[in-house]
């Protein structure tokens, strides 16, 4: 009976496994602390953005504006939008040290992440669309933290009304009247209406009849003006005594004579509110009765 040798050479080696514990002590000690830190950093960044927000806030509340200026809303948007940028190449940078540390080699996965990077092209177009616009949004300055928009896009043809409560690259949040949020893709937007940019107006059209002297409810209306602009609770929202701009137009039954009233951002409604309240009294105390259908008309917002 015939018995063969086999070469050891040829037969393969098991690699030994390696040391546990020294591998803890190195290696595993260098992953936690990569974790730790990453935390360490996402908690600084968090205390360095409400750090800026709290200032922002307090410069807000010892000026004598009753909103934010537009470069605090700006400086409140860029800080959210810089501390997000911050932690994505904070948590990129942590996972590639981790994976070094694992004994993933790097190099070799830039062949697979450049065919994944690919095919990830095509399916987050959308992603890539929201980051652009986000990008714009921020750079333009179209809008920030605190202001009064009207979004209007994909799946809300119609429009929403809402103050902004949160901005960044991919998406923007904003809060209706009613408290409802509204979360909102950057690249989903078709069009943008900013309600309390540089300044705004509360347009009120009153309906007379037509028999009605023009030139007396043309006083009546600028003595109206005049008594809002005077009172001290409206007084710091107006930039300007509300003004009669005339009869806006005639119709069989009616004349509609347009009053228009120039606030700080955001407080048209508030104006428009008690420009009409005022309007009715004073016309129930001369006798004139209008129909019930006066109401302010839908802001219109002006940029310098």
């Amino acid at each position: 009976m015939m018995m063969f040798m086999i070469p050891m050479s040829i037969i393969p080696m098991a690699e030994p496994l390696p040391d546990v514990p020294l591998w803890i002590r190195g290696n595993g000690l260098e992953i936690l602390l990569l974790v730790l830190g990453a935390m360490l950093l996402t908690r600084f960044a968090a205390w360095v953005r409400a750090m800026i927000t709290d200032r922002i806030d307090a410069n807000a509340r010892e000026s004598d504006a009753i909103v934010r200026s537009e470069a605090a809303k700006h400086r409140a948007a860029l800080a959210q939008v810089l501390t997000w940028t911050a932690l994505v190449i904070v948590y990129v940078i942590t996972a590639l040290q981790i994976l070094d540390r694992l004994g993933v080699p790097i190099t070799g996965l830039v062949a697979p992440a450049a065919v994944v990077g690919v095919a990830l092209g095509f399916g987050a177009q959308r992603l890539v669309q929201d980051l652009l616009a986000g990008f714009f949004i921020i750079a333009e300055r179209q809008y920030g933290f605190g202001d009064l928009i009207s979004i209007a896009g994909i799946g809300i043809p119609s429009g929403v009304v809402g103050t902004v409560e949160d901005v960044t690259l991919r998406m923007t949040k904003i809060r209706t009247a009613n408290g409802e949020v509204i979360i909102t893709p950057n690249g989903s937007i078709a069009q943008l209406t900013n309600l309390s940019r540089d300044w705004a107006r509360a347009v009120v059209d009153v309906p007379f009849p037509p028999n009605v002297d023009i030139g007396h409810v043309s006083d009546i209306l600028r003595q109206v003006g005049r008594e809002i602009f005077a009172d001290d609770a409206l007084h710091a929202q107006l930039l300007d005594e509300p003004s009669v701009m005339g009869v806006q137009s005639i119709e069989v039954d009616q004349i509609h004579v347009r009053m228009v009233a120039r606030t700080l951002p955001g407080r048209q409604f508030q104006v428009g509110l008690a420009l009409r309240g005022r309007i009715a009294t004073a016309l129930r105390r001369e006798g004139i009765h209008v129909p019930i259908e006066l109401d302010t008309s839908e802001p219109t917002d002006m940029t310098s």
